[in-house]
């Protein structure tokens, strides 16, 4: 609701545009090559109902249940969405917001009143979203992400009404590199991961462009992104801790990894271009 309020802000302040700009000729508007650059926020929604996956025999079928010598789920303590602050499932950290950056190339096609476009774009954002067990010992287990850095090619639609304001809708493909992280207060087993991964997905949203003068233009836009995030496994070994330990007692080890393979994220951001 809010990225849509502020569209109609940037919608209604095309008002004041002409004053600005009395000697452009609009009918050249949003057709041509462009370059631009960008920033805004991202947010990283909670993922409620994310819990993590075990393999305790490594046969690569996840959902296993860890259990103790004596039989007990030895994570009937549960999970958390967000980072741990202690070893108790207790008040952990929401999904971190931030910043983000970007700059683009696109093209634009204007057909009377008609535009249609591509873009590349590639940046960085910090938003970073996390999950936690929490094992009966008690220890914690917290899994992180966030993207190193982003890539999208995507198309887009929209109308100009006689030039000077552009409304449109974008969607296509996204790649992220994301940077993976594991934590955990058991200082007793082993721990190793695969580290960074890549991810694809897609991207959609809107904004509009107001042209300020002939080849410059500011915008405000939207964009749902939703980067599908599989690979990130982490292998459990004995380390310090006795054969009788649960996360041996299946198969000498066990593998975890997150129960949400998505990565999404919301972003609003302000643009500033200049067209050739």
């Amino acid at each position: 609701m809010k990225a849509l309020s502020l569209l109609a802000v940037l919608a209604a302040s095309t008002v004041a545009v002409p004053a600005f700009a009395q000697d452009r000729d609009p009918s050249q508007d949003f057709d041509g090559p462009y370059i631009s650059i960008g920033g805004g926020g991202t947010l990283q929604g909670s993922d409620r109902g994310e819990t993590v996956l075990f393999d305790t025999n490594r046969d690569g079928t996840y959902g296993d249940q860890v259990t103790t010598v004596g039989g007990a789920n030895a994570f009937s303590t549960g999970f958390c969405n967000g980072a741990a602050t202690s070893t108790a499932n207790l008040n952990c950290r929401n999904d971190k917001d931030g910043p983000e950056y970007f700059a683009r190339f696109g093209f634009d096609k204007r057909m009377g009143n008609f535009v249609l476009g591509a873009v590349i774009e590639g940046g960085r954002s910090v938003a970073r979203d996390s999950v936690t067990a929490f094992s009966t010992t008690p220890a914690s287990y917290t899994f992180s992400r966030e993207a190193d850095y982003q890539a999208n090619a995507r198309l887009r639609a929209g109308y100009t009404p006689g030039g000077g304001a552009l409304f449109y809708v974008t969607g296509g493909g996204a790649y992220a590199r994301l940077d993976n992280r594991f934590t955990t207060s058991n200082t007793a087993n082993s721990f190793a991961d695969n580290g960074k991964t890549n991810g694809w997905g897609y991207t959609a949203g809107g904004g509009a462009e107001i042209m300020v003068t002939n080849n410059i233009a500011v915008g405000l836009e939207y964009l749902y992104t939703d980067i599908k995030d599989n690979d990130f496994v982490v292998n459990v070994g004995q380390g310090t801790a006795p054969a009788t330990n649960p996360f041996l007692l299946n198969g000498g080890g066990t593998d975890m990894k997150r129960s949400s393979d998505h990565f999404r994220t919301h972003s609003v951001r302000g643009t500033l271009s200049f067209r050739f």
